[in-house]
């Protein structure tokens, strides 16, 4: 289910830059008796530590509890027994009390259980923009209000110059109510997966640009003139969703389109949003699928088949190119294709580099945390922060969550590697083995393994995708566009024109690509886009940009 994590973090980005202001982030230790808006917290540091710094082992004064909403993903379900839970007691005196909740009803229940004043402390997997709707009605915390109890969040905030991410979260307040997991760098995975055996009995290199794989595209096509070459998969919940992402990104128009789209893509030489749904650039992306189908190098049906019957033409041979990222290549199409085609060969590609040339788009935020009103009332608030702060963002933390007990589940080399015990696998780098790190012991849980050093980040990777990474770093990341922050009222208005105008855009989109629309009536849509509020939603976004640059600048937020 990793993948549809990833792709709801990339979906979610719009919505958390819903808020702005400036970012306080001032020393490394936390030893206070009070937070940074002066509210006295002398009261609620029973079990803290004295002195709790960057990397510093928590442990709590004595034994204590924490409540925790638990995600529970079907490939690794809860286990009361899992050693994720006993050592963290054993090294922070902590125990953490879940409510279990099936992943397909988690963002539901959750909000329930806010609504209904019921919520755990601690509320894990929460993606950024998620905490907008519970802000106005004060039952989550302002996390941005006591970031000097969090050394090792800060620390890494400031060593990766992650403050211009951190701000997207911010709300017209001047705070934040997210703790976001945070990367050292963008993490691009998804792109497309292609049958190198093919390109071999055809002599054709891996395509390095999007006109590379539309060539590649038409040699595969005269070779075999009753396929589709590519046939594409991850319909929902937006037809196209990872296609129309990937080739919306090399074209240039912000996050892309299908699973990326946003209403609003920030203009750099015009100093303001735009209509991404206009831009000459969302045109190109459109031309250029649409000239795949026309010329039936794609199928039609990859925006309209379920994953499953997608997966199945590509193991089966009937297609050679789908899009992927690291897992679905390892889990679905090679042993897929081993069964079907046993000399098939399939290899992840970089992304092909389009229009906008080599760069990569996104945030270096991950998931992250809530945390309820109600926990800053405990008298363990401070070590709840001190604890929360370990775990989710000191390195051994870190380490801990994802890789285990040295010695039971991973040892390390010499040289800082890491490697799984013998008899424990994860992700298929030790695929002889018994017992898995997530199913049989809780670790790289995705409740609370995420974000993290790049180096940590790799440390799961595959030679493969090292190399593929490797690629994907070399190029240069655009910067994250502007907060523009919407006060309650704006919200109101930004809820009524966000989802018709972006179904729009959406639908129309398809028709284009599928050839039911002709492109010659391109002007005519961008005007239909005015009667669809195109304009007063720009207004709405533009006057907020220009009202929090007004406020940075004075300084009146900080």
């Amino acid at each position: 289910m990793n993948n549809i994590s990833r792709r709801s973090m990339l979906v979610s980005l719009g919505a958390a830059s819903l808020g702005a202001a400036t970012l306080g982030l001032t020393g490394c230790s936390s030893d206070s008796g009070s937070d940074d808006k002066g509210k006295d917290l002398s009261k609620n540091r029973e079990d803290a530590m004295d002195k709790f710094g960057v990397n510093e082992q928590f442990k709590a004064a004595k034994p204590i509890a924490f409540t925790t909403l638990l995600n529970d993903n079907p490939g690794y379900p809860e286990k009361a027994g899992w050693l994720f839970w006993t050592e963290l007691a054993k090294r922070t005196n902590v125990t953490l009390k879940p409510t279990v909740v099936p992943l397909s009803d988690y963002e539901n229940k959750r909000s329930v259980l806010i609504g209904s004043g019921s919520a755990p402390a601690l509320l894990p997997k929460t993606y950024t923009g998620q905490e907008v709707p519970f802000v106005a009605s004060g039952a989550i915390l302002a996390v941005s209000d006591y970031v000097d109890l969090l050394p090792n969040y800060r620390d890494k905030v400031a060593r990766w110059n992650l403050q211009g991410d951190v701000e997207t979260l911010l709300q017209d307040d001047g705070k934040y109510y997210v703790l976001p997991g945070l990367h050292q760098d963008v993490w691009i995975d998804y792109t497309f997966a292609i049958r190198t055996d093919i390109l071999e009995e055809l002599g054709l290199q891996v395509p390095e640009t999007l006109d590379d794989l539309h060539n590649v595209l038409k040699a595969m096509k005269a070779a075999h003139p009753d396929s589709y070459p590519m046939s594409d998969r991850w319909n929902q919940p937006t037809a196209g969703g990872a296609l129309l992402q990937t080739i919306g990104q090399a074209y240039g128009c912000g996050y892309g389109g299908g699973w990326g789209y946003q209403n609003a893509t920030f203009d750099t030489a015009a100093g303001k949003f735009v209509l991404t749904g206009a831009m000459d650039q969302y045109k190109g992306m459109i031309e250029y699928v649409h000239t795949l189908v026309a010329e039936k190098l794609l199928d039609p049906e990859s925006f309209t088949q379920t994953d499953d019957q997608a997966e199945a033409k590509f193991t089966s041979g009937k297609s050679f190119v789908i899009s992927t990222n690291a897992q679905e290549l390892v889990n679905i199409y090679r042993p897929g294709l081993a069964k079907s085609v046993p000399n098939g060969k399939v290899a992840k590609i970089p992304v092909p580099i389009g229009p906008a040339g080599a760069v990569k788009v996104g945030l270096r935020l991950e998931n992250g945390l809530m945390i309820s009103t109600k926990a800053r009332d405990s008298k363990d608030f401070v070590a709840m922060m001190q604890f929360v702060d370990w775990l989710f963002y000191s390195d051994d933390g870190q380490i801990f969550a994802k890789w285990g007990v040295e010695g039971v589940t991973y040892t390390r080399d010499a040289a800082g590697n890491f490697h799984l015990t013998n008899d424990v696998d994860y992700v298929g780098l030790n695929p002889t083995a018994t017992k898995k790190l997530n199913v049989d012991f809780g670790f790289s849980n995705g409740n609370f393994a995420y974000g993290g050093s790049t180096q940590l980040l790799e440390s799961t990777f595959s030679q493969e995708e090292k190399d593929f990474q490797k690629v994907m770093n070399a190029r240069k990341t655009l910067p994250v566009p502007p907060p523009h922050p919407l006060n309650a009222d704006e919200q109101e208005q930004f809820a009524l024109y966000e989802a018709p105008l972006k179904d729009y855009v959406q639908q129309q989109t398809l028709k284009f690509i599928l050839g039911d629309r002709p492109l010659s009536q391109w002007d005519a849509f961008k005007s239909e886009l005015k009667g669809k509020n195109g304009d007063q939603y720009l207004s709405l976004i533009n006057g907020a940009y220009d009202r929090y640059k007004k406020s940075k600048a004075g300084g009146d937020k900080s």
